[in-house]
């Protein structure tokens, strides 16, 4: 797996990944792989904490391998199971082999990192687990080790790089927190939003991609129950270019929406009261004064 001597040349290899990065978030990221230390971003859903692990996974050549967390994830779906079937034919045929030894070891995730040089791990939202994981996962992030009880230590000959991501539904542990260096990620501010959409999608117009951040961005400021993330934002752009438009108008923004809201309240809000030809109207002067080097 390359390694990168410095800050500048981390983040040009995520740029051509298409992944943006500000100083704070590259500069995090770069200790991370230098100290070997894991790496917890936090922030709302949608801001890139997932493409940074994908991200990273393909700038350094490492494979990526995903942990989803979720509520009652235990042991057996992270770090390893044993082939049952597997196990019984052993059994029935009168095998000298054990039945609890590595030949008959289903590796799960966490395993499966340790097992491979380099990888790069993705714990992907854990704050939908249950604390009694959570707390399960500080041998390994202190070690980068666990321990199956019919085997013994299982340790990684390197170290995989480790991302975990959280939503902060709730608070993570400060122990697991001890571990790991930490960044939260905000949304982009516009220059930037534009920035990716334009890196993402250049088959689409600037004029388009201007307006539709702009949109976005305001959207941000209102009152809703869930913003939409960068994820929405693309998906916005893109349906916009695949009906053939290259500026946002309010026939096809308000049967569009939907790509962009997912709660049935924000979308009604939007739409009633001249929230949705106001909104319109604020992003394109705003996609004017982006063309003309005012993002603000």
């Amino acid at each position: 797996m390359p390694g990168y001597n410095s800050i500048e040349e981390l983040r040009t290899a995520l740029t051509n990944e298409c992944y943006l990065t500000d100083d704070g978030l590259a500069t995090v990221v770069f200790l991370a792989l230098r100290l070997r230390k894991p790496l917890l971003v936090e922030g709302e859903p949608g801001v890139g904490k997932t493409e940074l692990a994908k991200a990273l996974s393909a700038a350094t050549g490492a494979p990526l391998i995903r942990l989803q967390c979720y509520e009652g994830i235990d042991v057996h779906h992270a770090l390893y199971d044993w082939d049952y079937p597997r196990q019984l034919l052993q059994l029935r045929a009168g095998g000298s082999t054990p039945l609890y030894s590595e030949e008959f070891l289903l590796r799960r995730p966490l395993l499966e990192a340790l097992a491979q040089p380099g990888a790069v791990l993705l714990i992907d939202e854990l704050d939908r687990a249950d604390d009694e994981f959570e707390a399960f996962l500080l041998e390994f992030l202190s070690d980068f080790q666990v321990t199956v009880p019919e085997i013994g230590v299982i340790r990684a000959q390197e170290p995989p790089i480790v991302i975990i991501t959280s939503n902060r539904t709730r608070d993570l542990h400060e122990a697991l927190k001890r571990r790991c260096l930490y960044h939260w990620i905000d949304h982009p501010d516009l220059q930037r939003e534009v920035a990716i959409a334009r890196a993402r999608l250049p088959h689409v117009g600037q004029q388009l991609a201007d307006q539709v951040c702009a949109f976005v961005q305001d959207l941000r400021w209102l009152d809703l129950y869930r913003s939409p993330g960068v994820g929405e934002t693309l998906d916005w752009v893109e349906a916009f270019h695949a009906l053939g438009r290259y500026e946002i108008d309010a026939q096809t923004a308000s049967s569009t929406l939907g790509t962009l809201l997912k709660e049935r309240d924000d979308l009604e809000r939007i739409r009633s009261g001249g929230g949705l030809d106001a909104l319109i109207a604020r992003s394109a002067e705003r996609a004017r004064s982006a063309r003309q080097g005012n993002f603000g």
